[in-house]
């Protein structure tokens, strides 16, 4: 992986003239250096880091006396984190030269006849692949099973991150019978666009910072420390290379390949066969211009002598294999003026900027707009409306705004703030915009705000909340898209003829939800708090507040320091809380609700704290009572309960079928109790 910095400090690199130009050449040298961080967020495009790059290895060249062997132009990724296990690749994962253009292509075919003592008519064959763009990984196979998987790392020591990768459901856990007894296998882990573009879109929904593009993303996830995380990212694997193996002829790389996909592996379909260069430059080109077509993000294409002979005669140099190149795509970037900053709503109420652009053509496509994300991100950029800016689409998909062309900013550009361009108020339905301290995004707080109705009438409605049985997705779009529910109030306004007349709704349908929506006005108080959505507050968080308040108005009322003083909520949830309680408009819509016959039915459980600072994991299912009854009951007791196991776990318990969550407790060394021992511990069902 490689890594990104800044580039505002770079100008021209000083044309050298006198003995002084030695001088300005090694500060160059130091600067480009110790720019070339390893990271996972990169802040300049590829073809940015590709041109340091080169300046570098000139620099270098031209300069001897600057040889180290920590550059970034003999290191291989980025160094091994120490949140994990190294694990030391017993043959090197190599990183590749680049080519930037089909005559650098030809060029390495040259070399490669030179090195071979060939003549230079003679033809070379190679495979020519898609290059991924996603994270480098070993996957190391054992008499048939998966024992282990690391990050390419610096090539030489990477990450252990096996419980990561088993995960990956096109990751094989066992080869078939016939693959080598020992067999290290080599691949790609990505993220298809597709899947990118909604995961971003969920987390800039939820204030977190968004990836710059699917390979970030990827990396990211296989770095997770818990695997659950991991499992909730899209990720993929691509298979083409092996390591050690020991067993099995693999005369040329086109077998290696064949073999992988006999053993199961994705391979990425698209690769060829090219008998000589002309046809692997053909490949090249073809690419170029179908790259957008793919459902995956590719910055180029790798071209391999086949033979494998040929490979073991080339052999390598410093940080690369003589036998094979990458050959990189040119940048798609274009310039444009930004026209205007607008801020749009999401359906989790964050407010986020989007640049409205000069419309302009970026990889075959006209962008007219770029999502800035969040404030930070504006602050960052110094992107100000008049500004020139380069354009990119990030993964091919996303467009956005990678660098301001300052020396072409109009006079008297001011600076964009959200809360000032909005007047501190949701452009939508006028609540209070409010950014908390640990956040990157402002929202509304608003909880009828039309830019998030539909989403806040399905989490007031689910299950955990007031539970609306029957009351579907598909039902809350069609309510509030034809206008019929501007607020949780008015669902119970809704007469048998209004929901008849939705789509897929039958007379007899209509008349069960009413009957539904009339049970669910008798409401408990924790299940009505957890259904109001205020930000941060879950359902152990709203049940610890029903105990500690006894009511909602005693809730509402509540300052900031005594919710802060309540339970485990501290003072960032506190201030939430309190937020969403003192806009005006949330209570008049909570008042609206007893309006329409909501009823609380609860009474605080007797102070049975015999739980109390343990943390609980459910996994598994319980015969005796559903796992929410489970959970609320060992809130009930005072217990924590979490989703995942770690260390701080006090208790985890194993119904049927219990999952990986029961083998990382037995691995820690978790206490586990079986459903009748819980059962025993809580009292019964």
């Amino acid at each position: 992986m490689k890594g990104r910095g800044t580039r505002d400090n770079f100008g021209p690199c000083p044309r050298r003239t006198s003995a002084g130009a030695s001088l300005r050449s090694a500060t160059r040298f130091a600067n480009i250096t110790a720019f070339i961080t390893r990271e996972d967020r990169p802040r300049i495009s590829d073809a940015d880091y590709d041109a340091l790059l080169r300046e570098l290895k000139a620099l270098e060249d031209t300069h001897p006396e600057f040889d180290d062997p920590a550059s970034p132009t003999r290191t291989v990724g980025s160094r091994p984190s120490e949140k994990f296990e190294k694990y030391e690749h017993a043959l090197p994962m190599l990183s590749l030269g680049n080519a930037m253009n089909e005559e650098d292509l030809r060029e390495f075919d040259a070399r490669v006849k030179r090195q071979l003592e060939w003549e230079t008519d003679r033809p070379v064959a190679y495979v020519a692949e898609l290059k991924i763009d996603g994270l480098a990984v070993e996957l190391v196979y054992e008499n048939g099973r998966l024992t282990a998987g690391a990050t390419r790392g610096d090539g030489a020591v990477g990450e252990l991150i096996t419980p990561n990768l088993r995960t990956l459901k096109t990751i094989p856990a066992e080869l078939p019978h016939g693959a080598p007894k020992l067999v290290e296998v080599r691949g790609e882990v990505y993220m298809r666009k597709a899947d990118f573009a909604r995961m971003n879109e969920e987390r800039e929904q939820e204030g977190e910072p968004v990836f710059a593009n699917p390979r970030n993303s990827a990396a990211g996830a296989l770095r997770q420390l818990d695997p659950q995380m991991t499992a909730k990212r899209p990720l993929r694997f691509f298979a083409y290379a092996l390591g050690r193996k020991d067993g099995g002829e693999f005369p040329a790389h086109e077998t290696t390949l064949t073999a992988l996909a006999s053993w199961g592996f994705d391979v990425n379909p698209e690769w060829r066969l090219c008998p000589d260069i002309d046809a692997a430059a053909a490949y090249f080109r073809s690419w170029v211009e179908r790259r957008e077509g793919l459902d995956y993000e590719i910055d180029g294409v790798v071209v391999k002598v086949n033979d494998r002979s040929l490979q073991d005669r080339l052999g390598q140099v410093s940080r690369r294999p003589r036998w094979a190149v990458a050959v990189k795509f040119p940048a798609q970037q274009s310039e444009t003026v930004v026209r205007d900053i607008g801020v749009q709503v999401g359906r989790t109420g964050a407010l986020t900027p989007v640049a409205k652009l000069e419309p302009v053509r970026v990889g075959g496509v006209t962008v007219s707009s770029a999502s800035l994300h969040n404030q930070d991100e504006i602050d960052r950029l110094d992107v100000r409306v008049g500004d020139t800016v380069v354009i990119q689409r990030a993964g091919d998909v996303i467009p956005e705004v990678v660098r301001v062309i300052v020396e072409k900013r109009p006079k008297g550009a001011k600076a964009f703030s959200i809360p000032e361009a909005v007047g501190g108020k949701c452009p939508v339905c006028g609540s209070e915009a409010v950014r908390l301290p640990e956040e990157v995004a402002y929202r509304c707080v608003g909880i009828a705000c039309p830019a998030k109705l539909v989403e806040s009438i399905k989490h007031f409605a689910s299950k955990t909340a007031v539970n609306i049985d029957g009351l579907g997705d598909k039902l809350v779009r069609q309510v509030v898209e034809r206008g019929l529910v501007k607020s949780p109030a008015d669902l119970y306004r809704l007469t048998k003829d209004d929901w008849a007349g939705l789509e897929r709704m039958a007379e007899k349908s209509a008349e069960n939800l009413l009957a539904a929506l009339e049970a669910s006005k008798n409401v408990a108080l924790p299940k009505l708090i957890y259904g109001l959505g205020i930000r941060h507050v879950g359902e152990t968080t709203a049940r610890t507040l029903a105990q500690a308040y006894g009511g909602l108005d005693a809730l509402m009322d509540a300052g900031e320091e005594a919710l802060a003083e309540v339970g485990d909520i501290g003072p960032v949830v506190a201030r939430s809380i309190r937020g969403f309680f003192a806009d005006d408009e949330n209570r008049r819509k909570i008042r609206e609700l007893f309006d329409v016959g909501l009823r609380i039915m609860w009474e605080a459980p007797a102070k049975d704290q015999r739980f109390e600072g343990k943390t609980f994991v459910l996994t598994g299912g319980l015969s005796a009572m559903s796992r929410d009854a489970a959970k609320e009951r060992l809130v009930m007791l005072g217990a924590k309960v979490s989703g995942s196991v770690s260390k701080k776990t006090s208790v985890v318990v194993a119904g049927a079928d219990p999952g990986s969550k029961y083998d990382k407790a037995r691995d820690l060394g978790v206490e586990i109790w079986d459903e009748e021992r819980f059962l025993k511990e809580i009292g019964g069902p």
